[in-house]
């Protein structure tokens, strides 16, 4: 592996090459989606990015572990330590229980990561499945002198920790700040200090989920999962720790401060984080009730959206971004993604015409221009520079652009192409191919093999072209235009180009 991989690292703020503790090994862990409703966008834009960057590690040679959780309880309304937890509203909202709720939305949430191309995580784990690790998590936390308990509950104790270690290394924010995210009631008293975190939280008669612990009836804090999950399967200390930002604070301070205190060093070694998407100025999100479902994108139903959008297209929309810029949805950045999707795939078409024209026996007399093996050469070279940089899938895309523009023109003009050296073609198939499928993970394949009928369809356009029989002409290219294709006249013949394809 001599690709030096640089991440900007939210914890030092600055990029730096990436040095897996025990090379070829990458553990890496990710915050996985809440499951008291249907996967958005900003779900799509979480997993879409680490998904690349799995793949582009492995890719490499990286052997990852990489473990996404489910929060399936424990996490409030509001994101504080007090009310009701999110999957318990809507069991009770549906009058079924908590388990069928997550397992329905866990169930809806692996569907659209599959529609999107998302790999599946090493591993999944789901917060009630490791309810015994949290509880023994809590036990370290308390005979450190790091947690309090009063009355069934159990708290972090910040004030004693910021005693032995700093808090807020990853935004920069102090404890007194956090009482601006902490509502006060009155079972609030309870605590030493209103900054102090639920480690472990007593139930009340009507709470739904519950569980035996040492100190009573309850349930786990939301911090304590991640701590738990990703220690039981990557270790006290792990390579990268990734999730959205909106989890920077306090969430993912809270993890530092517990794995710190458990263990006396950091948890994760590098923190990433993507943006959010954005809708209006504002984030995109349930909290905010403005969120647009997966199911809504894919079949048109939002009132933003003027036609339905394939799974493909939005994995485009998400990546032509840098995943720590902001993204901005509108019905037209969608529209624009699909053109652009659209194009890089044709590409790969265009691609398997030439890996059949080459080598030709019979050369036209003249060499390619050398800016033309140069250009090749940039370009799949910029594909592994814009990687290596903070994984940067926005000039991935440019440079795949431009050996769009390269393929084409071999495509139109065959004479250039048995001129290419094996090692150039080789570099620009395999390259295209590589990082537009595997590692940008685009789908290609058309759901409906409608090829053989096109290409038959093509050719009695070429017949009845060179037969003059224009109206046949243009029957026949209307007919392609519902399947999704434009034909275009060309000096070696005739092209054709899928528009709006149906992809697997």
């Amino acid at each position: 592996m001599n690709h030096k991989v640089q991440v900007y690292n939210t914890y030092t703020s600055k990029l730096e090459v990436l040095q897996p503790l025990n090379p070829p090994y990458i553990g890496l862990y990710v915050c996985g989606p809440t499951v008291y409703g249907h996967p958005h966008l900003g779900h799509a834009r979480s997993a879409v990015t680490f998904d690349v960057i799995v793949r582009y590690l492995r890719h490499l040679g990286y052997k990852v572990r990489y473990v996404r959780n489910i929060t399936d309880v424990g996490h409030l309304l509001g994101d504080v330590d007090e009310g009701e937890d999110k999957v318990a509203q809507q069991a009770k909202l549906a009058q079924i229980s908590p388990m069928e709720v997550a397992a329905q939305y866990t169930d809806r949430y692996h569907q659209d990561m599959a529609q999107l191309n998302v790999l599946p995580p090493s591993i999944a784990p789901r917060a009630t499945g490791h309810i015994i690790a949290q509880i023994e998590f809590t036990k370290r936390l308390l005979a450190k002198g790091f947690a309090y308990e009063v009355d069934g509950s159990v708290y972090f104790d910040l004030a004693k920790y910021e005693q032995a270690y700093p808090y807020g290394i990853l935004s920069g924010r102090k404890t007194k700040e956090l009482q601006t995210g902490t509502r006060e009631l009155a079972a609030q008293s309870a605590k030493r200090h209103p900054h102090d975190f639920t480690l472990w939280k007593k139930a009340t008669p009507d709470h739904l989920m519950n569980w035996p612990s040492p100190w009573g009836l309850g349930f786990p804090g939301w911090h304590i999962e991640c701590s738990a999950m990703s220690e039981k399967y990557l270790g006290a200390t792990f390579d990268i720790h990734g999730g959205g930002l909106d989890l920077t604070f306090p969430h993912h301070e809270c993890e530092i401060a517990q794995g710190t205190a458990a263990n006396g060093k950091l948890p994760a070694r590098y923190w990433l984080h993507n943006n959010l998407v954005m809708i209006n100025g504002k984030k995109m999100g349930k909290s905010a009730n403005n969120s647009i479902s997966l199911q809504d994108c894919f079949q048109g139903t939002h009132p933003l959206l003027s036609q339905p959008f394939l799974p493909m297209t939005l994995r485009f929309f998400i990546l032509q971004a840098h995943y720590r810029s902001t993204l901005n949805f509108s019905n037209q950045a969608m529209k624009a993604a699909e053109k652009g999707y659209y194009k890089l795939i044709n590409g790969v078409l265009l691609l398997k015409a030439l890996k059949q024209a080459y080598p030709s026996p019979q050369k036209v007399g003249h060499a390619p221009p050398s800016s033309l093996s140069e250009k090749i050469n940039t370009h799949c070279q910029g594909c592994y520079e814009a990687m290596n940089e903070d994984f940067n899938t926005a000039k991935v895309l440019s440079h795949l652009f431009e050996l769009r523009k390269v393929i084409q023109q071999l495509y139109l003009e065959r004479g250039l192409l048995p001129d290419l050296t094996e090692k150039t073609f080789t570099l620009l198939t395999t390259t295209y191919e590589t990082f537009l499928v595997d590692i940008l993970g685009f789908k290609t394949a058309v759901a409906v093999d409608t090829k053989g009928l096109i290409e038959t369809l093509v050719l009695l356009y070429q017949e009845a072209k060179q037969a003059q029989a224009y109206s046949k002409v243009a029957l026949i290219r209307d007919q392609l235009q519902k399947l999704g294709v434009l034909v275009q006249d060309n000096k070696t013949g005739v092209s054709w180009y899928y528009t709006s394809p149906t992809y697997h």
